[in-house]
């Protein structure tokens, strides 16, 4: 035992959760953004605020989460509130006309609403965006996964870096953008605005009501799945959900805008319910959360590559490279994983 008591003593609080904190603000923009091609190296610089905005609102998300000692489902409705601020308030694109060329804008858009493209977008944010960041971010620092990793200042500070990259988000899209895609000036109604705040207010309160349902390793009682077979389910929900957005810009058979929306709900429904089931079981522990991790990881991954036609050389090499990043580094947190000396730590619901 050390009798240095300045080797003794504790990491301050500020820099003992630096990397945690550092790794979900890249995190997230990452595993969204650059894996789905979302973000290319051509026009890669958008990171900065990306980093901001989705991991700023990743890591506020988080942090609410652990300060109430919520569960999975609290995360989830927090990272929707997200996807309606960055679709309603900041970005808009679920409210405005679609500007994107080969876009069927007109497909499931009834009262000023994106209604496809906008449901897509809440399971796509609050998932690939949100969940899944969090979950590798913890799983990166496993012995500080139950605790908030902001102090009162720190939170603050990350909510002003929020709302400067949720502005530098409105006008470099809003304003910039969609001038030079060549879409007409856009100004949202008020009554879409209002709505989407109020929305985001109740999806946040939901959040802190349902803070005690759903934790993983509930059931003392429950059979686990292997983390493989945990795996599998979640990429066989996962892949299909890109069919939605495949509707609007790839030119093919349409269904009606109400089978696509229905049918999207009801199988984000049916997943919901079956990846808690899955988390329910005591067993279910650190592999499980890896693998079904790397699950929606790997969904983003195959089918953004079916659509990469008419990418320049460079960025499709880039694209390349940074997804093989990512895969590679989602296996070697799994080794790392494998051969920790810790067994309560491998079951640790």
């Amino acid at each position: 035992m050390s009798t240095n008591p300045v080797a003794a003593a504790p990491a301050p609080l500020k820099s003992r959760y630096a990397a945690p904190i550092w790794t979900l603000l890249v995190l997230a923009p990452f595993i969204a953004e650059v894996l789905s091609g979302s973000t290319r190296l051509s026009f890669l610089v958008v990171f900065i605020p990306e980093m901001l905005v989705w991991g700023g609102g990743a890591l506020l998300a988080r942090e609410l989460v652990r300060r109430w000692r919520a569960g999975g489902p609290s995360l989830l409705l927090l990272g929707l509130a997200l996807s309606v601020a960055e679709e309603f308030i900041i970005q808009q694109t679920s409210i405005a006309p679609l500007p994107f060329m080969g876009a069927n804008a007109a497909y499931g858009r009834m009262l000023g609403v994106n209604w496809v493209y906008f449901l897509f977008m809440l399971g796509f944010e609050s998932i690939w965006v949100v969940v899944v960041p969090v979950q590798v971010a913890e799983l990166f620092f496993p012995a500080h996964r139950h605790k908030p990793w902001l102090r009162t200042r720190g939170f603050l500070v990350t909510c002003f870096f929020f709302l400067l990259g949720s502005f530098m988000a409105w006008y470099g899209w809003t304003q910039q953008a969609r001038k030079r895609l060549g879409a007409a000036p856009y100004s949202p109604p008020l009554s879409h605005i209002v709505a989407g705040i109020a929305t985001i207010a109740l999806l946040i309160l939901f959040a802190w009501m349902l803070r005690s349902v759903g934790h993983a390793g509930r059931n003392a009682s429950g059979k686990t799945w292997s983390p493989w077979l945990a795996g599998l389910v979640v990429f066989v929900f996962s892949a299909p959900w890109w069919e939605l957005i495949t509707i609007i810009f790839v030119p093919h058979l349409e269904p009606p805008a109400w089978v696509a929306l229905s049918g999207g709900v009801a199988w984000a429904v049916l997943a919901f319910a079956l990846v808690q089931f899955l988390c329910a079981p005591q067993g279910f522990g650190r592999m499980h959360r890896w693998a079904c991790s790397f699950a929606a990881i790997l969904s983003v991954v195959v089918t953004s590559d079916l659509s990469a036609a008419g990418w320049t050389r460079p960025d499709l090499i880039a694209k390349f490279v940074f997804q093989a990043f990512g895969i590679a580094g989602c296996l070697w947190l799994a080794l790392r994983l494998q051969r920790s000396e810790a067994p309560e730590l491998r079951s640790e619901s």
